[in-house]
Parts: C-alpha cells; sequence; structure tokens
C-alpha cells in the first residue's frame, strides 16, 4: 500500500499578508506546494489530503484544479475552529486556527495507512521525500515507529522576520529524544538567536536538526492527537492565541516512550514563505532547480 501526503494548508497567513498557499512561484504559474506533490508522487506516495478552510476553498481548488487527476487520489478535509471539538465550547473570541497538531487530526476520516505530513509552504527537497517514502514503506514504520525529516535550523530561516522552529535533539540511535519549539528564531551572524519571555538572550549555532514539519507517521497516531487535543482544551482552550503544534504532541509521546521517532537527516536545501518578500528567493530557487534539470520547465501536462 502507498502510503499518503497530508498537506496542512489552512494557515491564514497572516505574516504573509494573503494566501500564500495559492502565490506561483514557478515559471508557468506552479506553487510549492505543486512541486511538494511532484516529489511525493515520485516518490511513491498514493494519495493527497489537504487540510484547508472553507473561506478560501473555491480559490484553492480553482489553483489547484484537476491537475492531478490520474495522478493520485484527492480529499479535502477543513479546518474550521469547530472541528472536532468533541463537546468543548467554541470560545466566542476564538478567530485564529487550533494549530499543526489540531489539522493533523482532522486527516483521520480520509487516513487508513501510514502517512508524512508537510506545510503547504514549504519545500523541503526530492531526498526528503523519497527518504521518507523508504520509511513509510518499509518494516520500520509502526504503531510505536515514526519519523521526522530534520533539517539544519541554519538553512531553514527567513531573511526578512522570526520564524518558529522545533529544535531537536537525538539519541545515540538517530532517534529524537527531545524536541523543543522555540518561536521569534532569527538570524543572527551565521547562526541564530530568541528570546524568552523575560527578555533572556538565546544564541542558536545555526547547526541544530529542525523539524519543519515532514512527520512520517503511521495512522496509530490520530489516537494520541485526539487524546493530547482533549486535554490542551481543557488547560488552553479559553486562550484565544493556544495553538497545539505536532512538535508538542510528538515530544510528550517520545518523554512518555509511547514511540520513537527516527530523525532522518537531509541536505535539501529548504525554502518558504513565510513573509511576502521570500517570495522572489523562492522563485530564485526554483529557476535554479529547473537550470539543474532537476524539475521541467512544465511540472504538470503538456
Amino acid at each position: 500500500m502507498k502510503p499518503t501526503l497530508l498537506i496542512l494548508a489552512a494557515g491564514m497567513g497572516n505574516r504573509y499578508g494573503g494566501l500564500k498557499q495559492i502565490d506561483p512561484i514557478g515559471p508557468n504559474g506552479e506553487i510549492i506546494i505543486d512541486y511538494s506533490i511532484h516529489d511525493a508522487i515520485r516518490a511513491g506516495f498514493g494519495k493527497l489530503v489537504f487540510i484547508i478552510r472553507h473561506y478560501f476553498e473555491d480559490d484553492f481548488k480553482k489553483k489547484i484544479g484537476n491537475k492531478f487527476d490520474g495522478l493520485v487520489e484527492t480529499a479535502y478535509a477543513y479546518q474550521e475552529l469547530d472541528a472536532a471539538l468533541e463537546g468543548f465550547a467554541l470560545p466566542p473570541d476564538r478567530k485564529k486556527p487550533w494549530g499543526t497538531g489540531h489539522a493533523t487530526l482532522l486527516g483521520r476520516d480520509f487516513i487508513d495507512e501510514p502517512f508524512a505530513v508537510i506545510n503547504a509552504d514549504d519545500y523541503y527537497g526530492i531526498n526528503s521525500f523519497k527518504m521518507m517514502a523508504d520509511f513509510l514503506c518499509g518494516p520500520e514504520v509502526s504503531p510505536t515507529n515514526y519519523a521526522m525529516v530534520g533539517f539544519r535550523l541554519r538553512n531553514t530561516l527567513s531573511e526578512y522576520g522570526s520564524v518558529a522552529r522545533g529544535v531537536c535533539y537525538c539519541d545515540e540511535n538517530d532517534c529524537l529524544s527531545d524536541i523543543f519549539e522555540r518561536t521569534g528564531v532569527k538570524k543572527h551572524g551565521n547562526g541564530a538567536r530568541y528570546f524568552d519571555k523575560d527578555g533572556t538572550e538565546h544564541l542558536l549555532t545555526g547547526d541544530e536538526v529542525v523539524s519543519m514539519n515532514l512527520w512520517g507517521f503511521h495512522q496509530s497516531v490520530f489516537g494520541h492527537i485526539s487524546a493530547k487535543f482533549k486535554d490542551f482544551l481543557k488547560e488552553h482552550g479559553n486562550d484565544p492565541k493556544a495553538e497545539l503544534f505536532i512538535p508538542t504532541v510528538i515530544d510528550n509521546l517520545v518523554e512518555s516512550s509511547k514511540v520513537k521517532v527516527r530523525v532522518l537527516p537531509t541536505h535539501d536545501t529548504w525554502f518558504g514563505v513565510t513573509y511576502r518578500p521570500d517570495r522572489e528567493i523562492a522563485e530564485r530557487s526554483i529557476r535554479k532547480l529547473i537550470a539543474e534539470g532537476l524539475y521541467p520547465e512544465k511540472l504538470w501536462g503538456k
């Protein structure tokens, strides 16, 4: 059975100033998702599940269109604020989505096989998808064995502002031992830095392994996320800005020895469009990859 690719595309894009998920970066109007899907299909993925919002559904589907017909099965799930609350009353002042953990949970009705999770607005690279597909199709994936593609921090920073990154630590078997979600991380010299709420500065070398939300899961993860989301709602549900992140869920599972997470190190170049000026960098990067022969000038169709 081929693995599924779950694509998190419901972010509102407030920092970017628009629906960054559907802005073109390729020479024929391709968007970042196109390149991720192209890489995933040739790596061996057999189904796509998009997590989106109803308010931009028409624009999103128009941009995605039927370009994948005959190539791969496609489904949509919707990260609305009242989805999967299971009796918890939606606070009237809640405006933003509940985070990547909640978004991933909403794919459970469409997935009954090992699957990978990615962000819609991140470029991960050809080898990253190949490594993940090999893991998900191999004997190692199980209800207690997951995977994560690890990037070098310095290769994941924006020139134009701060980002959130899951900084990872591994044991002697290349399995995840800890993951810490750091927010407000900015480039600083050859490395990076961030500040605690009390203003304490923390320096990072840039060589740290970070999660860019390219995860490989057995379908058992949905039960874990559901339980964690219930706990999250009890503790933080009335905080209008609180979010449940995938790294938070996974860190809890690792600490409690419920799962092991194999870290798959990649040397692929990452880029994304966190901020609007990032788009120019993404366009240049794609043109370079096309010139190197890694992608055709036109991804889909004749």
